[in-house]
């Protein structure tokens, strides 16, 4: 959704992922650039060049690498909540490029509201894989799997079975 909404507001979105597999989902939703994170180099290409990343990451991982590619004055936006905590984050980074590390959780109704206008406005909805309810263990496996590129959603006409 972030890359949706970015692209409706107009800001130039940059996508980091760890799999060249999620580029063209990543172009679809709007993203105009995609950054592979284990890609040296491509991070390397865009040091210091973005002014905000909201990084959506629920697992605990390194920040540094995101830090250096923010601009200066620019923020890092955590909206994941890992179970376990991140490794120690880089105040040299922080300093040195008058960078900032902020989080957020989820705004109030009136936010809530306003966000949900302008997804109606723009025609932005989410992505969803629609499944019925005996297909609940399969979608449970494959999403401990990592086989979820979307949230699922219970087709509930498919109780009535």
């Amino acid at each position: 959704m972030a890359v949706k909404l970015g692209h409706a507001m107009g800001a130039e979105v940059t996508v980091f992922s760890t799999s060249e597999s999620k580029r063209e989902d990543a172009k679809r939703l709007g993203a105009h650039h995609v950054v592979i994170s284990k890609d040296a180099a491509a991070m390397a290409a865009i040091t210091r060049t973005l002014d905000v990343i909201i990084d959506t990451v629920g697992v605990s991982h390194d920040l540094n690498p995101y830090l250096g590619t923010l601009a200066k004055n620019g923020t890092q936006v955590l909206v994941g909540l890992p179970e376990s905590p991140n490794p120690p984050v880089s105040v040299r980074q922080l300093i040195g490029g008058r960078r900032s590390l902020a989080g957020s959780s989820i705004g109030g109704i009136p936010e809530t509201q306003e966000m949900l206008d302008f997804c109606g406005e723009h025609n932005i909805v989410s992505d969803v894989e629609v499944i019925n309810i005996d297909y609940i263990n399969e979608a449970y496996e494959r999403m401990l799997k990592n086989d979820v590129k979307y949230r699922f959603v219970i087709d509930l006409a498919s109780l009535q079975k």
